[in-house]
């Protein structure tokens, strides 16, 4: 049997294309807003509501993550990616305000795996010292996803119509299903890995850290501050995401009067510069640690200056240009991966390696939670005030959150 040298990369590049497609799959709706509104007749108010359905199916995280590290990741996430492909194609056939919302809570429902799996995953197959950089590549998927969308929708729309984008964004993940069932294994039982890379990964994880006898229930792990801390950073720190994913579009057709031709061209660049903080954060974070910083503090250093980098969001609305606008968003788009990476992975230094998953679900409810009361209040003000209360409001929520994680974290012993 054939070994590979550096196995565990592949591993992570597989799951980056799943990651592609889950934030693919759920920008499709972001983007195709303005024609499926017009077409349908659905108000701010109604897409609010539709966009809120998808945040409570994804609070639910928590059930998946429970169940990825009970029954693995090879079958369980194989599961997972089918149903949110078949769900994905569905709104392709979906009419009326109530069909899309119906459609969207059981995407949330299931695409909710994700970042439970991508940190599982992480914990399982890196050593400590690299699963920031290996947190930072997997978060790459999710922003590249966002990229893909304005293109795609907009060349559905004028070929074919906007339910094309969501038949090909259901039928890539199926294709992607058998990938995974072919490569995927853990470190124990992979057939390809040398015994090298083996040791290297089991040698470099933390005593600390290592599979717990018994797993501790759900209620135990409510009571942990840790827990705590993670999730509250990621309620103040993700309606940033729901603002550039599900409203962006919006807003720059409706108050800076872009076409879908200028939206294919540019609502994509606030992704690709979080592509590039997905990196960043990571990079501080090794940048720290050279310097002496210990690895929870230089996470949480990251974080800050994520946060800092935020404020320049609470400046979008009050531009004096398009351009301005956009580069600002680009900014927020940058500062919020160089953050959101930084935070996610802190399950996985904090939490033994099966619980990562259930604690990366149950900060991943609280996450969706702030993004939900965020665009149903967006949704519900936004005829009346306009969006440059909810970019200031953005611009300030992660400072918030860096308090959180420098006044609750309790580094392990």
């Amino acid at each position: 049997m054939r070994r590979f040298s550096n196995l565990r990369w592949t591993i992570i590049g597989l799951f980056v294309v799943a990651m592609v497609i889950n934030y693919l799959a759920r920008s499709v709706l972001g983007v195709a807003a303005p024609a499926i509104m017009a077409e349908q007749h659905i108000s701010a108010v109604e897409y609010s509501w539709i966009t809120g359905a998808f945040q409570v199916g994804i609070m639910f995280q928590p059930v998946a993550g429970y169940l990825l590290d009970l029954v693995g990741l090879k079958i369980g996430f194989t599961l997972f990616v089918a149903v949110w492909s078949m769900i994905t194609m569905a709104h392709g056939l979906a009419t009326g305000w109530l069909g899309f919302a119906g459609l969207r809570g059981a995407l949330g429902l299931v695409e909710g795996s994700a970042q439970p799996a991508g940190m599982k995953l992480v914990a399982e197959w890196f050593p400590a010292k690299e699963r920031g950089v290996a947190g930072g590549i997997y978060q790459i998927g999710a922003s590249f996803g966002a990229v893909f969308a304005p293109p795609l929708v907009a060349w559905a729309v004028l070929n074919h119509s906007w339910r094309a984008a969501f038949f090909v964004a259901g039928g890539l993940g199926l294709l992607w299903v058998i990938a995974w069932l072919v490569w995927y294994q853990t470190p124990a039982r992979h057939r390809h890995l040398s015994a090298g890379e083996r040791a290297y990964i089991v040698e470099g994880q933390e005593v600390a850290l290592a599979v717990t006898r018994q797993r501790p229930p759900l209620w135990a792990l409510l009571r942990r501050r840790n827990l705590w801390a993670i999730a509250g950073a990621r309620f103040l720190a993700d309606p940033v995401w729901g603002m550039l994913s599900l409203w962006m579009p919006l807003y720059l057709v409706q108050v800076r009067h872009f076409d879908l031709g200028q939206i294919a061209l540019f609502a994509w660049l606030p992704f690709l510069a979080a592509d590039l903080g997905c990196l960043f954060g990571p990079a501080v974070v090794a940048w720290l640690q050279r310097r002496g910083v210990d690895l929870i503090d230089a996470r949480r250093w990251a974080f800050t200056l994520g946060a800092v980098l935020m404020t320049g969001m609470m400046f979008v609305g009050t531009a004096s240009s398009p351009v301005a606008a956009i580069a600002l968003l680009c900014l927020g788009g940058f500062a919020h991966q160089t953050l959101s990476v930084t935070v996610i992975t802190l399950a996985s230094d904090l939490f033994p390696q099966d619980q990562v998953a259930t604690v990366t679900g149950m900060s991943g409810t609280a996450a969706n939670l702030g993004v939900l009361i965020f665009t149903l209040v967006l949704g519900s003000l936004v005829g009346a005030v306009g969006y440059q209360p909810f970019f200031v409001l953005l611009g300030l929520l992660d400072l918030a959150g860096a308090a959180l994680l420098w006044s609750l974290i309790r580094k392990p012993a």
